[in-house]
């Protein structure tokens, strides 16, 4: 299994960050340019990631003001799971990461975890601008 990360802190309480996240339409204000055809509800989301794949995932599990788990649901080209996690500071701050784990071969790997790294850091900065 690879797995990609990015932390950033927040100057939001943890809740509030939790509620931003937990809602999948807010997503699409994190993704880089190179993703279209968004489409999303609270739970669901699906889109295009140019010249790789189609995606659609959805949330498996929260753990409120804790953790978000999104899966795929359909075939998608490798077995992934996005989760973000939250940890509160104590100071009105919050830690979030976004974690992939992806089962990669080694061909995918060399191809995937380049661009896989700029979305994990992509989007953990654009929360961080969104929210301050």
């Amino acid at each position: 299994m690879t797995i990609i990360e990015s932390a950033v802190e927040i100057n939001k309480p943890v809740a509030e960050v939790y509620t931003f996240l937990s809602n999948m339409n807010n997503h699409q204000q994190l993704m880089p340019e190179n993703i279209y055809n968004w489409e999303s509800t609270e739970d669901d989301a699906r889109f295009t990631i140019q010249n790789m794949a189609k995606l659609a995932i959805k949330i498996s599990n929260r753990v409120e003001n804790q953790e978000l788990t999104a899966i795929p649901t359909e075939k998608a080209p490798f077995e992934v799971e996005l989760k973000w996690t939250l940890a509160d500071n104590g100071n009105g701050t919050t830690t979030a990461k976004h974690i992939i784990s992806a089962d990669l071969n080694m061909m995918m790997k060399m191809l995937a975890s380049g661009p896989l790294q700029k979305l994990v850091d992509h989007e953990t900065q654009k929360l961080k601008e969104i929210l301050g």
